[in-house]
């Protein structure tokens, strides 16, 4: 049951963060229930994703990240690589900026010299803490989440309606700002580094070809569990915020969502939320940077070893963090910075999961644990789409956002 837990995690760092939150907030407050279909669409694609993940650690013993390496040579994974430690970066920044902000939210001190000490907290926990510890700790706290699926419930969900989200409707009118918000939505979700870090935590912890049905398990119920609070947010933004005519272009506005049910502890829980999403996902990144440059590389990177004893792997991460800053104290607004990212992710979308294709389907790292017709069609209809939105991102976002 424990095992559980990864998946859980990899949700909270997935779905309950910086992008999930203000693209589910955004959508609801603008639209209602028309975008459920999209974070349905995106929650499925991303469990057949993450269990194909864990299939691949659990009888091959090999990261996503260490396979494609040796499966398609270095030259042919520079490319991915590349491509994931950019949008590594810009998703790292959003998120510490996305903690600073809660913390903003319940002290009043500006978020820009709030994201120092966030930053040192991030790299303490990986300095010293173990995978196990990070694990736990962050599965456990992300249980405050759920906040927002009680706030869509004492709303008063309308469920006839929100079903009726699952059939794609476009609006009369904002076609742009819905097809943006539809893309964003889908790459907030199927992070690619979500992939990476999954297969990793899965060697870390000695998966067996044995506990390949705790694998399915753990990819349905972590990534349901980051699903249905991401449905919460848009719930309950829809429900609170669309009426009231709120946009959302800031945290701030976000936050207006829980008090209508939670009075005076709306804004604390909320932020609490933020914090705990966007941290998690913080240290989530990070680690996956870490792992993704030792695994390339041929470094060392088990992350329960002292630091000393794998000098390379924590210097990456120590270094990402540092860098992350950066931005924040310049000035950069994370929510907008987060809307980059997500167009930049359904551009890398497409080259780390084409390698699926052919990994999932190779005897020499999967065995007789190969690819399903259907696991090779949702693959390659991932491929398709995240090739489509990678050439309707950028005009969107020009457009709509």
């Amino acid at each position: 049951m424990l095992k559980v837990v990864l998946g859980i995690v990899t949700s909270i760092g997935g779905f309950v963060e910086v992008g999930s939150i203000s693209t589910s907030a955004q959508a609801g407050a603008s639209f209602r229930f028309r975008l459920v279909w999209a974070l349905a669409l995106a929650t499925l694609c991303l469990m057949f994703l993450i269990e194909m993940s864990g299939r691949l650690a659990a009888v091959s013993k090999h990261t996503l990240a260490d396979a494609v390496r040796e499966r398609f040579g270095f030259n042919f994974h520079v490319v991915p690589l590349a491509g994931e430690a950019v949008l590594d970066g810009l998703v790292l920044t959003a998120e510490m900026g996305g903690v600073a902000i809660a913390l903003h939210l319940l002290t009043g001190i500006p978020a820009r010299w709030l994201v120092v000490p966030v930053a040192l907290a991030v790299w303490l926990l990986l300095w010293f803490g173990t995978f196990g510890m990070i694990e736990n700790g962050m599965g456990l706290l992300g249980l405050v989440t759920l906040c927002f699926v009680v706030a869509a419930m004492k709303l008063g969900l309308p469920w006839r309606e929100a079903a009726g989200g699952l059939v794609p409707s476009v609006p009369p009118d904002h076609h742009a700002s819905y097809g943006f918000m539809a893309v964003s939505i889908l790459g907030a979700t199927i992070s690619p580094y979500m992939l990476n870090f999954y297969s990793s935590g899965a060697v870390e912890e000695k998966w067996k070809e044995s506990d390949l049905m705790t694998n399915r398990i753990t990819a349905g119920i972590g990534m349901g569990f980051g699903s249905l609070v991401s449905f919460g947010v848009l719930a309950a933004a829809a429900l609170t915020l669309q009426p009231a005519g709120i946009q959302v272009d800031r945290y701030e506005q976000a936050a207006l969502m829980l008090p209508p049910v939670f009075g005076r502890w709306g804004v604390p829980l909320f932020a609490a939320a933020l914090a705990v999403g966007c941290f998690g996902a913080a240290l989530e990144i990070a680690l996956n940077l870490a792992f993704a440059m030792a695994q390339a590389f041929g470094w060392n990177w088990d992350k329960n070893q002292r630091p000393a004893e794998d000098a390379r792997f924590s210097l990456v991460y120590t270094l990402a963090v540092l860098v992350a800053v950066v931005p924040i104290l310049a000035g950069v607004d994370p929510l907008r910075l987060t809307l980059l990212s997500m167009a930049v992710t359904v551009i890398v979308l497409p080259i780390v999961v084409l390698p699926f294709l052919v990994l999932m389907n190779d005897e020499h790292y999967v065995g007789t644990h190969r690819n399903g017709w259907l696991g090779n069609a949702v693959v390659a209809f991932i491929v398709v789409m995240g090739f489509v939105l990678a050439l309707v991102a950028v005009p969107l976002e020009i457009m709509g956002s």
